[in-house]
């Protein structure tokens, strides 16, 4: 049996893993990462950070980060503890999903996960308080090389599920989407 069960989600390349379950007397168990089925699903190239976060309150927005090119990564965002709604916006030119955005909501207690390939932009919402995410990513991060999306910008007409708190500074500071907006490619 399978380690994951795989989802193709509307954005090409965007795919929902539920991890397997064990369960018995003593709890509940299950793989987090595995690579020959992560490759299976989609996964490429090494793990080479893994990153943790915890968030406090409820309705916190996180987002929306993205690596410009040659460092662009691969994403498998899982949440540990909570609930948050995880969105993704295509940054992909030639794609016919170019600038749509998609989002999942990603449950510790459901065991599943959001596999993000490279070329999009990412963020999520809280939706409880004290939420712990586990991302794994495909390259190191690159300051000089971080960018990222305004989470109300009128291009994109995001509708978040709650109010929109708790934004970082940077995360406010990122320009808004202007004509001719060449989003990312190699």
């Amino acid at each position: 049996m399978s380690t994951f069960t795989v989802t193709e989600l509307p954005l090409p390349g965007l795919k929902r893993l539920t991890r397997r379950r064990f369960e018995d007397q003593r709890g509940r168990f299950s793989r987090l990462f595995c690579p020959t089925a992560l490759q299976q699903a989609g996964w490429q190239g090494p793990v080479a950070q893994i990153n943790h976060s915890v968030t406090q309150h409820e309705g916190t927005v996180r987002g929306l980060h993205y690596q410009r090119p040659p460092h662009e990564e691969m994403k498998l965002v899982s949440c540990l503890q909570g609930r948050i709604w995880d969105l993704v916006v295509d940054m992909r030119p030639d794609s016919f999903t170019f600038l749509h955005w998609h989002a999942e909501t990603l449950d510790a207690d459901e065991d599943n996960a959001l596999l993000i390939p490279t070329g999009f932009a990412h963020g999520f919402q809280t939706l409880t308080p004290n939420v712990e995410l586990i991302y794994c990513h495909s390259a190191g991060y690159e300051p000089a090389f971080e960018a990222g999306l305004r989470v109300d910008d009128p291009a994109l007409a995001i509708l978040w599920p709650l109010a929109v708190k708790n934004l970082s500074a940077r995360d406010q500071a990122f320009p808004l989407i202007e004509p001719g907006f060449e989003g990312v490619s190699r």
